[in-house]
């Protein structure tokens, strides 16, 4: 059985292997990503699909704007390991994140996907033809759907990310932990540790 739950820290090494596996490399070069890079999640809207004690899909939302001063969500990226598709797990993802969003007073949720697959969560292009993202992308995949009545009307202008920043590793706690010292660069051992993990 599937249980779709919240993301924990200790699922971070699954899902990226997960979408290592859906998406490749590619996945970093999308316009997409530079919305998502350095933020956290939107709070409660990263949700997995777990069975058997293995992650086999996953969703999150992002806090972005639709044009100056209009809050959304961006839901990306969704993905179901190959092994599980066509079960109905990105569908329930899909359906789980929307009311999620909705509950938690999001007005609409924008995307980069697949118009058919989409629309039948009621996502569409006429919500986004005013709507750039920052860098290339295909205007016929940028989808919007609106959580509460003309959350996207008269929405103008580029996509731009506004989610909390994450937080920046530690220097000193990682040198601890790969059981170097934190000397500086008198003693040698922080230099050569930082320039291995370079």
């Amino acid at each position: 059985m599937v249980t779709i739950r919240e993301e924990k820290i200790a699922d971070v090494a699954a899902r990226e292997a997960l979408l290592d596996e859906a998406y490749g490399a590619a996945r970093f070069t999308k316009s997409s990503e530079r919305l998502r890079e350095g933020r956290e999640p939107a709070k409660r809207l990263a949700l997995v699909a777990v069975e058997r004690g293995r992650i086999v899909g996953t969703v999150r939302l992002w806090h972005v704007t639709a044009g100056p001063g209009r809050a959304a969500l961006l839901l990306g990226p969704l993905a179901v390991h190959p092994d599980h598709r066509n079960r109905g797990i990105g569908t329930t993802l899909m359906r789980r994140a929307i009311a999620r969003a909705r509950l938690a007073g999001h007005g609409a949720v924008l995307l980069v996907g697949d118009a058919p697959y989409y629309g039948r969560f009621g996502f569409s292009v006429e919500q986004t033809a005013d709507l750039w993202m920052p860098g290339s992308f295909e205007r016929d995949r940028l989808l919007g759907l609106e959580l509460k009545p003309a959350a996207l009307s008269g929405a103008c202008g580029m996509i731009g990310a506004t989610g909390q920043l994450a937080p920046k590793p530690d220097l000193n706690a990682l040198i601890a932990a790969t059981g170097g010292s934190s000397r500086g660069p008198s003693g040698g051992r922080r230099h050569a540790v930082v320039q291995r993990a370079a």
